[in-house]
């Protein structure tokens, strides 16, 4: 009996990490869909401040919950809050919106980029902390770089400042991509001394103080047409909200305290199975061969340094034993 009270756990979380991978499977679409209405920047800041009420709730109650006393927070705490806001999730939120714009990056192109986070998390953990930085994983980033320009190889020549779209697009969705690994690295330094949760939060404020007056200033038309938004562009914006940014993400972090890190973040090449999918039938769009040649790129370089990596790894500890024997 415990044995099967076990298999039903595991199906039970492999089951909430399919459904959060398919709610961040359509942000790309529903990001692109909203900005027929309202510019970046307005379409990043007002459903997170969405989220973020929402959060709040969540995490005083976390904090109830909680029996050791919170944690005092320092001035080093205040800086690492920052970080991951500003360079975490500014960069990961309003570069993947802005660079998924009408006539940008289509959303299937960004949903293939995604397919790069692997490689560039192991390439921040390098920089960040120190973890080693094999010329295997050199190759692979340099093989998801050549995938990223594939994708918008449509626009590589005659590439000027002024042109190029679908290249400029998919550079700011690939940063976003570096956002998100910056985020995800960074967050082992706070993770000692706060929740998951209260990480998110408290990083979510950063990114409201952030934005709210670069949006004000370059964008207050946004919060001036709160009123006539279309029904779809209000169903975009309270989707994003409550389940791109807030309920997937308690989700996840939720389904992390029961599984493996390693497995759970395996769950995220779902993004690509549904994102592609989303925006063919949503927005109508198609996939060219250059975008899929350019995403087998990207899926090759993270399986380099996932699978291969890890079974060569394997392979020389076994062979290790094997000589001490």
């Amino acid at each position: 009996m415990p044995s099967i009270n076990t298999s039903m756990g595991k199906f039970r979380d492999w089951g909430l990490l399919l459904l959060c991978n398919f709610f961040w499977a359509c942000q790309p679409t529903l990001v692109n869909l909203v900005q027929n209405e309202m510019g970046p920047l307005f379409a990043t800041f007002f459903p997170i401040s969405i989220a973020t009420l929402l959060l709040i709730p969540i995490v005083a109650r976390e904090r109830r919950g909680c029996s050791a006393p919170p944690s005092r927070m320092t001035r080093a705490d205040l800086r690492d809050f920052i970080l991951l806001g500003i360079f975490g999730q500014v960069a990961a939120q309003l570069l993947i919106t802005w660079g998924t714009a009408p006539k940008w990056s289509p959303a299937a192109n960004t949903s293939l980029l995604f397919l790069a986070l692997p490689i560039c998390t192991c390439v921040m953990a390098y920089f960040i902390l120190g973890e080693r930085m094999t010329p295997l994983r050199f190759f692979s980033f340099a093989l998801a770089i050549a995938g990223v320009a594939m994708c918008s190889s449509k626009d590589l020549k005659g590439l000027s400042l002024s042109s190029g779209k679908m290249f400029w697009g998919s550079i700011l969705v690939f940063l976003s991509v570096n956002g998100s690994a910056f985020y995800n690295v960074y967050c082992k330094k706070v993770l000692e001394r706060y929740s998951p949760l209260q990480v998110m939060l408290y990083s979510y404020y950063v990114l409201l103080i952030f934005m709210f007056p670069i949006t004000l200033a370059f964008e207050p038309k946004g919060f001036l047409d709160l009123p006539h938004y279309s029904l779809k562009a209000w169903c975009g914006l309270l989707f994003l909200a409550v389940f791109v940014y807030a309920l997937a993400m308690v989700i996840f972090l939720n389904v992390l305290t029961r599984l493996d890190a390693t497995q759970a973040g395996l769950s995220n090449y779902l993004l690509t199975f549904f994102g592609v999918p989303i925006a063919a039938v949503v927005l109508k769009e198609r996939l060219t061969l250059p975008m899929i040649l350019g995403g087998l790129l990207v899926l090759g370089s993270t399986l380099l340094i996932t699978v291969y990596e890890e079974y060569q790894n394997k392979r020389s500890e076994s062979l290790k034993e094997e000589s001490h024997e």
